[in-house]
């Protein structure tokens, strides 16, 4: 169970305060696929980044199994993210020097996970995304498809309660977008992992089983 409560962040420009979330108020569940949409700077990405650990609110809470974020030290947000958290982003941010395999080891290196096993689970996480032919190849031998397939392979390598995906169907086109999408489903129907999605595509928003949408902070 992940919540909010009067979960607030500001920024100042120019001497004034900009709200990037005003007093947020959510519940997701365990096994909840939700898309966020919204405008440019309405504030979901600093939702996303705030449940994911990345970010911490200025005022409010957020609790995650019973574990409290909002002031959690960087140690504890660090393990958190590790343990807890898979991301996967619309630059891919993969490597370039890198294989496939390497790039799904990553997280599991900074886990201290043995190189015996880190090899074996990134190998399955591979498969699983449908990319078990192509964990030899750096990501300048990937279409752009099969390099979101890779990160979504890493987001999984630690087996993640959540994974948050900040419009991983950007940089693709609409039969790639389906595919990510698909694969996200899955994750989320058999293996049951909690998908958050940032999109500005309505037909990504459309496969979620929950959506909210942000403006000015705030969810309408």
């Amino acid at each position: 169970m992940i919540e909010l409560k009067n979960v607030s962040k500001v920024y100042e420009l120019g001497g004034e305060k900009i709200y990037a979330l005003n007093r947020v108020n959510l519940t997701i569940a365990d096994g909840d696929f939700l898309a966020i949409t919204g405008p440019s700077g309405s504030g979901k990405s600093t939702l996303a980044n705030i449940i994911g650990g990345l970010d911490t609110p200025d005022s409010g809470d957020v609790t995650v199994d019973d574990q409290s974020l909002a002031e959690a030290h960087d140690r504890a947000l660090s393990h958190y993210r590790n343990k807890m958290v898979g991301f996967v982003f619309q630059n891919f941010n993969l490597q370039p020097n890198y294989t496939a395999l390497e790039n799904v080891m990553v997280p599991l290196t900074f886990a201290k996970m043995d190189l015996a096993d880190r090899k074996k689970r990134a190998t399955e996480c591979l498969k699983i995304v449908g990319l078990g032919d192509r964990m030899k190849h750096r990501p300048g031998e990937l279409s752009g498809g099969q390099r979101q397939r890779v990160c979504i392979a890493r987001a999984l390598a630690n087996n993640p309660k959540m994974i948050i995906a900040d419009e991983p169907t950007g940089n693709l086109d609409t039969k790639k977008s389906a595919e990510i999408v698909s694969i996200l489903k899955d994750l989320n129907r058999k293996l049951g992992v909690t998908i958050i999605v940032i999109t500005h595509d309505p037909r990504v928003a459309g496969e979620a089983k929950k959506k909210l949408t942000i403006t000015d902070g705030k969810i309408r």
